[in-house]
């Protein structure tokens, strides 16, 4: 694959006005929206206020009314869902709510959200009210159910709507068509914790937990959930971080954290987003999320390790199924991509797939191939289920509304967001339907527009490259989607390379020009590079902490071209 380089352009105007940081963190800022430095305060009184987001208010008053009833959590069995279930249970036991407990649905016996099969499961332990986190938007027919049984509903989601809303006594949702809320981007666990913000500014009881106390389980979820980095997130995230770091968040979040091989006093976004995220989420893809969600409650951090290894096993399961998958998924694109067969957007589908590993090996085969991709795996019954994702250009979610516009019979239910949607579909119509996503895709995108393309933050000095650099980015964040953290691209020539972990490539490069030498590494790199040639890479700065001592170490992205 042929990756072609384009630099993020920034005008000097705009990196004026960011004089007060070092020069390379104004040119990365700057090319990141930033206008301002009073943008990039991390305060927690910076956020956007609890009263701005519509339906907190109303969700106060039914909270309210049940305070002295039962109240179930109805969570999505990812990591967004895990940690936005653990913060409602947890607030509003603190609030002295007389009953309030937990179900995640089983993603292999119910699939996503607010089923009538749910309903009827939460319906035998009698509950006055249930509380949809990270779903709900999309459960029509379950809202419907649990209004018949005389149940309340209370729906807290982030996703899109539909053309019609559940008939829930109060929906709270940034992305509803009506909502001025200053951030579309919140994650379930975000609007989760507006809701039991609005609880506690109510109850105004000085005696009761600060809504700061749960902002590490805001910035797990938010992270692990890859939704955008916009102003709000990246401070209820940073402060999330801060807490952590502090030593100041619940024991789960340390466990999951420790368990993955970082140190909870250091911790980054990214730490959080492939060391706790993916063992968090290992519940919900092989077993049961209900093994995350007591992680994320229990008070005893001896507790919360030994679930943390529990989930730490199910997570290497996870890895293990998921290099087969993909190995079997990469041979489908070969074969798809044979003369003529070329497609924009990819279906795969193998009989043997396991239903919780679809969306990590759809958004594998999206990276490599820089296309939209959605891999299905059988959901029994005739019916398959598949975990879209997909690139900057194409909102998926939108795409797959088109489809259903255009061939209302062909998609069972679907939802989701512009990057990741989930769906069912009909085994027998899986052709079709491939044929109308490629089709659709198209329409999306010009035939220029699929053009592989990194985007970069051009090229450092010799001097620039140095581990007060990397520190000085590591600590800018927190950087993630739509804020991604800086990276360079330029001219090194390779003065010697070893393979190590039998897939990875450790190099020693030196800047065109330059005589200096500095250690790098190209994770999952097979293609063997010889000393003296001269290699175009793309790179970002990191810090390898080994035996007491910080070395800066460059991580390759892309080796693009090389020559002689």
């Amino acid at each position: 694959m042929s990756l072609r380089v384009l630099r993020r352009e920034v005008t000097p105007e705009r990196i004026a006005a960011l004089s007060s940081c070092p020069p390379v963190l104004a040119r990365a800022y700057a090319a990141r929206g930033i206008e301002q430095s009073q943008q990039l305060g991390r305060g927690i009184e910076r956020l956007l206020p609890v009263s701005t987001l519509e339906g907190v208010e109303a969700a106060v008053a039914l909270l309210l009314q049940h305070r002295a009833g039962r109240i179930l959590v109805i969570g999505d069995y990812d990591a967004d869902g895990a940690t936005s279930s653990a913060l409602i249970v947890r607030a509003l036991r603190a609030c002295g709510f007389a009953s309030v407990d937990f179900l995640v649905p089983n993603r292999f016996e119910f699939g996503y959200g607010l089923t009538p099969e749910i309903v009827a499961l939460a319906a035998e332990r009698s509950p006055t009210l249930l509380i949809t986190v990270d779903n709900g938007i999309s459960s029509l027919a379950g809202v419907s159910a649990a209004r018949a049984l005389g149940i309340d509903v209370l729906v807290t989601d982030h996703h899109l709507a539909g053309a019609q809303l559940p008939s829930a006594n109060v929906i709270v949702n940034p992305n509803l068509p009506q909502s001025s809320f200053g951030s579309k981007a919140l994650a379930g666990v975000g609007v989760a914790f507006y809701v039991m913000a609005a609880m506690h500014r109510a109850l105004a009881d000085e005696r009761l937990p600060s809504p700061a106390s749960w902002l590490d389980l805001v910035a797990l979820g938010t992270v692990a959930d890859v939704v955008p980095f916009d102003e709000n997130n990246r401070r209820l995230v940073a402060q999330g971080l801060a807490r952590i770091r502090a030593g100041r968040c619940t024991p789960g979040v340390r466990a999951l954290i420790e368990t993955g091989g970082r140190r909870p006093e250091a911790v980054i976004a990214s730490d959080l987003g492939f060391a706790a995220g993916p063992r968090l989420n290992a519940a919900g893809r092989l077993d049961d999320m209900s093994l995350g969600v007591r992680c994320l409650l229990t008070d005893s951090l001896e507790e919360a390790r030994s679930l943390a290894e529990q989930l730490d096993a199910l997570n290497r399961e996870r890895r293990s199924i998921e290099a087969k998958m993909q190995e079997e998924a990469l041979a489908a694109v070969r074969h798809l991509k044979e003369p003529g067969r070329d497609r924009r957007g990819l279906c795969l589908y193998d009989p043997g797939w396991h239903q919780g590993v679809v969306g990590l090996v759809a958004g594998r085969i999206k990276e490599r191939l820089r296309r939209p991709v959605i891999a299905f795996a059988d959901a029994g019954d005739g019916l398959l289920r598949g975990s879209a994702r997909s690139v900057n250009g194409v909102h998926v979610r939108d795409v797959l509304e088109a489809i259903a516009t255009r061939s209302p019979d062909l998609l069972g239910k679907f939802g989701g967001h512009a990057m990741a949607a989930g769906l069912t579909l009909e085994r027998a119509r899986l052709d079709e339907f491939a044929r109308e996503f490629d089709a659709e895709v198209t329409r999306w995108q010009s035939a220029g527009s699929l053009a592989d393309v990194v985007e970069t933050d051009g090229e450092l000095s010799v001097e620039e490259i140095s581990l007060a650099t990397a520190e000085l980015v590591r600590e800018a964040g927190p950087w993630g989607q739509g804020f991604p953290e800086p990276c360079f691209d330029q001219h090194f020539r390779i003065e010697r390379t070893r393979i190590v972990g039998e897939k990875h490539l450790k190099l020693w490069v030196s800047p065109q020009g330059s005589a200096r030498r500095f250690d790098a590494i190209a994770f999952n790199y097979s293609e063997s590079l010889g000393a003296g040639q001269l290699a175009h890479l793309v790179y970002r700065l990191d810090i390898n902490e080994y035996a007491g001592e910080r070395r800066l170490q460059l991580i390759v992205d892309h080796v693009l071209a090389v020559s002689a």
